[in-house]
């Protein structure tokens, strides 16, 4: 009786202009049989964006630990008006 887990991207979708949702699934197998399948989602932007007093900063994600399939979508879709058009968005977002 051998017992596998793998993980599999499961859908990446863009949604909106910049955000990448990533759907990923967790593969418990028995003797190559699936029992049992669980899905965790995350999101991510182009940037990470912190204010201090006046200025702003924003900082490019990270995105090397994802799979090469994120990082091909991330990377086509956040050209560099994306991104600018990211930042103006957040920073019109302050209350």
């Amino acid at each position: 009786m051998a017992i596998t887990k793998e993980t599999q991207i499961g859908k990446i979708e863009v949604i909106g202009s910049w955000n990448v949702q990533v759907a990923t699934d967790t593969v418990i197998k028995e003797d190559g049989t699936e029992i049992s399948r669980s899905r965790h989602r995350h999101v991510l932007v182009p940037c990470t964006s912190s204010k201090d007093g006046e200025t702003w900063t924003h900082t490019d994600t990270d995105i090397s630990s994802e799979a090469t399939e994120v990082q091909a979508v991330a990377n086509a879709v956040w050209t560099d008006t994306v991104k600018s058009n990211y930042k103006t968005f957040v920073e019109s977002q302050e209350v």
